[in-house]
């Protein structure tokens, strides 16, 4: 065997594509019973691919995988996308999706291309044996010996798709260092007061949400078990690491407007106010007062509802973010991912310490780096063979 993939996620998938491509045999082993699960949750919403903007890479917050990106952006993942015949578009806030709005046919097009790999399900890697490398089968033990290995397991969330972090313990023991896995792309619990249970489900939209330097215009959802959303997961990082969140529930609006539209009630009550002087929502002026209770009058109140407090318990569990941050860190590996700590092993995708937002970067993150992975890989091979 030249090649062993190991993962069927997007890195895994993209790695074997290169790999294949260039006329190497490649086994690709997938722990559960079908490759791509979490890309085809992800196309439950449409399948959001890249986005289209300047400074793509910015979002990544590290600058290391910054020739990966460039290798293969946006452009280079929408030319692929239409090279498998799914044409896509760009949306109003830039993020692509694929005509389709889904992952299934895109999932086909992309086994179809690689019918030359040798798929095995329901192999669960358990590590090395000197040079082979070691798996659970519904056949029994097995033991594969292949020039490269590109490594494509996953995070530490979502495990019933198939990323549960167990590869960690293994590498830590082949001395890779490793970054502790955080969450991120998060939900944040709450312990809402009993007057909130008749919101849940509600999305919170047109405010502004702060945390630290971070900044996002998104919407949110209240949930029974907190906040989740877009506009959450664009400042989860910030809020994970410390910074409060503030809801700027009027952004278009000025305190000294929004207290002058508040003194115009009289002696209407403090919802008729929030919900005739200023049109909040229903959920947004619940929000008031779930944080910002006692009220304050006049224009404290309209400061209040420009600058509001939101008390949190903290990140939900890990298993349930989108993604994670940590992981192989990059003094591990060298330049092409190679693993310093075992020459011939590359990695790839969310099993590597980076973290990007929800919004097309975590999927061109995996195919950016599953490539450049495979592209090395393929290299590391020839210079065997030379």
């Amino acid at each position: 065997m030249d090649a062993l993939v190991i993962g069927g996620g997007p890195a895994g998938l993209a790695a074997a594509e290169v790999l294949a491509g260039a006329g190497r045999r490649v086994l690709l082993a997938e722990a559960k019973p079908s490759v791509g699960r979490k890309l085809l949750m992800a196309g439950k919403s449409g399948l959001n691919l890249t986005k289209q903007e300047e400074g793509f890479g910015a979002a990544y917050g590290t600058d290391w995988l910054a020739p990966m990106l460039e290798a293969f952006g946006p452009a280079e993942v929408r030319a692929w996308a239409e090279g498998l015949g799914q044409e896509s578009f760009v949306g109003s806030t830039g993020r692509v999706f694929p005509k389709a709005m889904k992952a299934s046919p895109l999932l086909r097009a992309w086994l179809g291309r690689l019918n030359a790999v040798e798929l095995r399900t329901r192999w669960r890697w358990r590590g090395w044996e000197g040079n082979a490398a070691l798996f659970d089968t519904p056949g029994g033990a097995e033991r594969i010996e292949a020039g490269v290995t590109v490594l494509a397991l996953g995070g530490a969330s979502w495990a019933r798709l198939g990323s549960d972090g167990a590869w960690a313990e293994v590498l830590a023991g082949e001395g890779v260092e490793l970054a502790p896995f955080r969450p991120a792309n998060m939900g944040f619990e709450v312990a809402w007061s009993a007057h909130m249970a008749s919101h849940f489900g509600s999305p919170v939209k047109g405010v502004r949400l702060s945390a630290g330097a971070a900044e996002s215009r998104g919407e949110f959802v209240v949930s029974a078990r907190g906040l989740e959303g877009g506009g959450i997961y664009e400042v989860s990082a910030a809020m994970r690491e410390g910074a409060p969140l503030v809801l700027d529930l009027l952004p278009e609006m000025s305190v000294e407007d929004a207290a002058a539209r508040l003194a115009k009630g009289g002696k209407e009550s403090v919802g008729n106010r929030l919900r005739k002087r200023l049109g909040l929502s229903p959920v947004a002026r619940a929000l008031v007062m779930e944080f910002g209770r006692p009220l304050p009058e006049g224009a404290a109140l309209a400061a209040l509802i420009k600058a509001l407090p939101v008390a949190h318990g903290g990140p939900r569990p890990l298993d349930e973010a989108i993604s994670v941050a940590g992981g192989v860190t990059r003094a591990a590996v060298d330049d092409g991912l190679m693993l310093k700590a075992r020459p011939g092993v590359f990695v790839a995708g969310e099993m590597l310490d980076w973290e990007a937002p929800t919004g097309g970067y975590l999927l061109t993150g995996c195919f950016a780096t599953g490539r450049w992975a495979g592209q090395h890989a393929l290299r590391y091979l020839n210079q065997d063979v030379g």
